[in-house]
């Protein structure tokens, strides 16, 4: 399910499991803080050369750039077409999306305008036409509310951290079991050796040396 942002809008994808998130700004100073603030997790899409929304697709945990579904870089390249003044009236349009970490923002850049730092990790896919199916089904499923896109991304840094947290906790119980269990190994082997024959003398060999010792 894919859900579309603004005020940030909010659309819903139903097409794929697990579901998805979109964000969208609804105007060029919301498409700012989704520029300051999106999350690394962000997968950014615009319509090639054309002015349109700001796209971005959440991804899951461990998921990359090649692993999104067909069906939603469609629905995601559909969605910008659509929202595209120019790019909605025209044919084989081409759709660029990159990881939000790649967006570059300088100073003298216009608001809501966006470079890249590596140009290699932009992406593009073509839209040959504008299925209205697929943007009827998104614009059913919008949802448009407030969101503090700031708040939003401090408090996933803070659950990250936390993650971190007690994934370092459980690798430092972990390396002391595992010193605990060397430990406990090499006192056995010690041990062992200490019991192998050539370090022991039989009751005859002590009898014998006892007798040896008080004649």
């Amino acid at each position: 399910m894919l859900h579309l942002l603004t005020e940030t809008c909010l659309f819903s994808l139903a097409v794929v499991s697990p579901s998805f998130e979109i964000y969208m700004g609804v105007d060029k100073h919301e498409n700012e803080d989704l520029i300051k603030f999106g999350f690394p997790e962000d997968i950014w899409f615009h319509v090639d050369k054309l002015s349109s929304a700001h796209v971005y697709l959440r991804l899951h945990k461990d998921m990359s750039i090649e692993d999104i579904p067909s069906a939603v870089l469609e629905d995601c390249a559909q969605l910008v077409k659509a929202n595209s003044i120019q790019g909605c009236k025209i044919n084989n349009v081409g759709v660029v999306y990159t990881p939000w970490a790649n967006l570059k923002k300088t100073g003298d850049m216009a608001v809501g305008q966006v470079g890249f730092h590596r140009h290699k990790e932009v992406r593009t896919i073509k839209v040959e036409k504008k299925i209205g199916d697929i943007v009827n089904r998104l614009n059913k499923t919008k949802e448009v509310r407030e969101v503090d896109v700031k708040e939003e991304r401090e408090k996933r840094d803070r659950r990250e951290r936390e993650d971190q947290k007690k994934v370092k906790k459980e690798e430092k119980k972990q390396e002391k079991l595992a010193m605990k269990q060397k430990q406990e190994q090499d006192e056995l082997r010690s041990y062992s050796s200490l019991m192998q024959s050539d370090n022991m003398k039989s009751n005859r060999e002590m009898d014998s040396d006892a007798s040896d010792e008080f004649m």
